[in-house]
């Protein structure tokens, strides 16, 4: 036998040798596998009346708020809308008063 074929003979029993403990290593790991036991667990419906009592219950309370907030911003809008109406009005009457009454008190 020459060194040459020595060297294949080598090299193609490592092929064989690397092929089996592959093999060997994949046999392992599916026995690991299939030994482990797997939780399986049992699902449930939800029922869909619960879901859509809840559902139409934060739907009422998400309008009954944003009715409040309405109710509260239209009293707002009155407050600030007759809290104008008297300040023009003071202010009409303040000048009015300055224009055409103080100049005959003073005579």
């Amino acid at each position: 036998m020459t060194p040459e074929e020595h060297q294949q003979e080598l090299q193609r029993l490592e092929r064989e040798l690397r092929q089996k403990e592959t093999e060997l290593r994949l046999r392992e790991l599916e026995s690991k596998i299939n030994q482990e036991d797997v939780n399986f667990y049992q699902t449930t419906k939800i029922k869909d009346k619960e879901t859509g009592a809840k559902l139409w219950q934060s739907r009422a309370i998400i309008g009954l708020k944003l009715f409040g907030l309405l109710v509260v911003g239209i009293a707002l809008v009155r407050v600030a809308s007759f809290l104008a109406s008297a300040l023009i009005v003071s202010t009409l009457v303040f000048v009015g008063y300055k224009l055409f009454l103080e100049k005959r008190n003073k005579k």
